[in-house]
Formats: C-alpha cells, sequence, structure tokens
C-alpha cells in the first residue's frame, strides 16, 4: 500500500487541477440522477416534512427517511460475446468499469484493485465488463481501439495491464499508432491482422458505443464503475470495492 501511496501523490503532483475526492459524492448522485431522468415517467418522491409533532403537541425533530439506492443493473449488457470482459456470464453480481487510458486513477485502480476482483472472477461470483469513456482525447480511443483488436485475438487483459504498466499511465507518445502497434508485436499478437483491427469500422463502432454508454449516464470523469447495480465514482479504496462486493453477494444469497 505505500506503492500506491506514493503513485497517488505522484498523480497529484503531475495533474493538480484533477477533480478533489470530496467531489465524487456529488458525481455519483449527478449519474444516477441522469439515469434516472432517462429512463423517464417515474413519479417524483414525496417530500419528507422538516419536522413531526408529537402527541403532546411539542415539536420534535423529524425522522430521516434516508432514500433507496437506485438499481443500475439494466446497464449490465451480459453480453456472451463481449470481448472486453472476464468470468461467468450469469455471475451472480456483475461490476462495469468506465476507464481512460490516460487516467492516472484508472491506472491505479487496476494495479490495486482489479486483482482483487478477478479473485472474485475464478471463483465464479463477479462478471466483469470494461467500457472506456475516452474523455482524454484521440489518445485515449486510440488505446481504445487497440485494446479491442488485442481482445478480438483473445489479449485483451494482458494488453490492458501493458497500457497501465505498474500502475502508471503511458506518455501520449507511447500511444501513437506506431508505439500500440509495436506493443502488440511485444505481447506475441498477429500484429498484421492487429493493424487491420486497430483501423476498422467494426473497432471504431463498438468503441465509440461503449464510450457513449458511459456518457449517457453522466459519467464525465473516470473511473467509474456499476457493482452489483449500484454506483461507485472514482478510485475509491480496496477495501471499498471489497465491501460492495460483499454485500452484492448477500443481495444475490451467495
Amino acid at each position: 500500500m505505500a506503492d500506491g501511496a506514493a503513485n497517488r501523490s505522484r498523480v497529484l503532483d503531475r495533474y493538480p487541477w484533477l477533480v478533489p475526492v470530496a467531489i465524487v459524492a456529488v458525481a455519483a448522485g449527478l449519474m444516477v440522477t441522469i439515469f434516472l431522468s432517462q429512463r423517464g415517467g417515474g413519479e417524483e418522491p414525496e417530500a419528507v416534512p422538516p419536522a413531526e409533532v408529537s402527541d403532546n403537541g411539542d415539536q420534535g425533530p423529524a425522522d430521516v427517511v434516508q432514500p433507496e439506492q437506485p438499481d443500475l443493473s439494466s446497464i449490465e449488457e451480459r453480453d456472451p460475446d463481449d470481448a472486453l470482459s472476464a468470468g461467468p456470464v450469469d455471475a451472480p453480481v456483475a461490476l462495469v468499469v468506465f476507464s481512460d487510458y490516460q487516467c492516472p486513477f484508472c491506472a491505479s485502480w487496476s494495479h490495486e484493485t482489479l486483482p482483487e476482483m478477478m479473485g472474485h472472477v475464478e471463483a465464479g461470483d463477479l462478471y466483469i465488463e470494461w467500457r472506456d469513456v475516452n474523455i482524454f482525447g484521440p489518445a485515449s480511443e486510440r488505446a481504445s481501439r487497440a485494446s479491442y483488436a488485442a481482445a478480438l485475438q483473445g489479449q485483451f487483459w494482458e494488453y490492458h495491464d501493458a497500457l497501465f504498466p505498474d500502475g502508471e499511465i503511458r506518455d501520449e507518445a507511447d500511444l501513437s499508432e506506431e508505439a500500440l502497434i509495436s506493443l502488440a508485436g511485444e505481447l506475441g499478437l498477429d500484429v498484421e491482422q492487429f493493424t487491420a483491427d486497430l483501423a476498422s469500422d467494426e473497432v471504431g463502432e463498438r468503441i465509440q458505443a461503449n464510450a457513449e454508454a458511459g456518457l449517457e449516464i453522466g459519467v464525465h470523469s473516470t473511473p467509474a464503475f456499476i457493482l452489483g447495480g449500484e454506483p461507485i465514482v472514482g478510485a475509491q479504496p480496496t477495501e471499498v470495492f471489497v465491501q460492495a462486493m460483499d454485500e452484492a453477494l448477500a443481495r444475490a444469497g451467495r
């Protein structure tokens, strides 16, 4: 964990303009609000009164009514042909990850927390769907297309890990088309096929669809997650995901 703390310190030094952690909760609320508004047609919740009157006429504080967390499990695709996935498609819990290959916090999450989640994948309890939002621009989109081209050869996760070496992002120069093709060769991929897939309309359309899926529910910063139907925004500590996973498994009766 000391390495993780050092990584975060370097990230903050390099990117002082990144959204403070204090805004994460607001972002989560925004993501949920946008999703609910797009579902449409729902009744507005009844307002909670500021105070209630007791039998003897004294005014006391009202009970605080906590709103129920909305179920966002409809975001899950559960597509058995999804090349950007891991685990059994019928696993009791699904994790949808919205990421960006130029996002330093996505890199640290992939290094520190993703291995813990993969343990649940191996146990058959979790299905992961990866979605790149590409909010950092063209270099992010190229990296996303490259990871999908690798996925078509069954090596998405190997290529993904190489794009986040040791929990760090690559320099933008290392996300050029030439560098991405070179990386495919280093990983033993069929470079000719990889190069063709990298430029194909099929790959471009899929990457665009994944990005739009995130933006449509309010994912305008990364990383963001839907775990067991509930939103988590930001590279929260691994313990947050462990607890959320335990709760999701309990809801699923596991």
